[in-house]
């Protein structure tokens, strides 16, 4: 059976398994990865294989049915218990999540999931909040904002601003302490997290402790050269994510709003610090380079992180590779909060 085989008939789970398989199987089965994504980690190359099934597009309700099985095949909470309580957070519904050791206070996350603005939950993140909970130390409130195309632009924004607004005005509500009350997310939701404290700045609002921006979407599609170079064959593809874009934003007069491309912003002093990981082989890597660089020379402190793996990884803790990366962001969090609480 060849790996075509394999993946034209593996469901989330038996995907999971395969890649489960010690990286020199992964290798042989899977092949190398083409010269632009040399150093791609064999478990990530494998499962960019695994999602090359054709077929026609699913419609949006059909990818949120999709994307939320394999969130939770492909996701695996710590094995420490992480406390969760739902409730409301400026109007929004939400996930609080208290890792077992925290204190009666302490720094917190808003946490914006990823899935293009179009699909993802509090459910669908629900692993990878509890691992960065549990590995940060830290509280993380996971925001369930609207979705487009039901509701397209500026839903999503309204949203993340209002629930981040509530634990930054009300901050004993939620457990955190003032000024320890960080923006975060993956993909869009990590477009929404920088969005966020760009606005509380230009707007005199309470500005967040820090920003934990995971291959952050930051432009306009297809203005930089990853668009061309990583297309198609990297689970996400540039068609994708443009198809997602404009359901987000369909009036093109929009797209520029530096609520949706923070990139465009003609000045990014006085931002809080960030850490910013981008994934080797995404479309959206070097956007979210781009904005670690401009973030650092405008005298704010970023940290890049290149990871070895595939947009969307924060979703894979059952996978070694995946759970290593959550990890390393995890840990960046911690550091991130620990600065901005003692910046001396």
């Amino acid at each position: 059976m060849t790996f075509a085989d394999l993946r034209d008939r593996a469901g989330p789970q038996i995907a999971r398994l395969i890649l489960q398989l010690p990286d020199g199987v992964l290798r042989t089965l899977a092949g190398s990865p083409p010269p632009a994504a040399a150093g791609l980690d064999p478990q990530a190359w494998a499962l960019a294989r695994l999602s090359e099934i054709g077929g026609p597009a699913p419609s949006d309700l059909e990818s949120r049915r999709v994307n939320e099985i394999r969130c939770a095949v492909m996701g695996r909470p710590p094995p420490t218990p992480v406390v969760c309580e739902d409730l409301t957070a400026g109007g929004v519904p939400s996930r609080l999540y208290v890792p077992q050791a925290a204190a009666a206070s302490g720094p917190l996350l808003v946490f914006f999931h990823g899935g293009g603005w179009v699909q993802g939950s509090v459910r669908s993140h629900d692993a990878a909040c509890r691992t960065v909970a549990d590995r940060a130390g830290v509280r993380v409130l996971s925001v369930d904002y609207r979705l487009a195309p039901e509701h397209v632009f500026p839903a999503a924004f309204d949203d993340c601003l209002a629930a981040y607004l509530a634990a930054a005005e009300h901050p004993a509500s939620f457990g955190a302490r003032t000024g320890e009350i960080a923006v975060g997310g993956d993909s869009a939701g990590a477009n929404l997290a920088a969005a966020v404290a760009l606005h509380a700045r230009d707007a005199g609002l309470p500005v967040p402790a820090f920003q934990w921006l995971l291959y952050p979407v930051c432009d306009v599609p297809d203005r930089h050269e990853s668009y061309r170079t990583y297309a198609e064959g990297f689970y996400l593809g540039a068609e994708r994510m443009r198809y997602l874009f404009e359901r987000y934003v369909p009036d093109p007069a929009e797209r520029e709003d530096l609520r949706v491309s923070p990139l465009r912003a003609a000045e990014l002093s006085g931002l809080p610090s960030a850490f910013v990981a981008v994934s080797l082989a995404d479309p959206l890597r070097d956007e979210g380079e781009a904005y670690a660089r401009r973030l650092d020379q405008a005298g704010v402190a970023a940290e890049l992180r290149r990871e070895p793996l595939l947009h969307g990884y924060l979703n894979t803790t059952a996978l070694s590779s995946g759970r290593a990366g959550a990890l390393r962001a995890a840990d960046g969090l911690r550091r991130g909060l620990v600065t901005a609480a003692d910046p001396t």
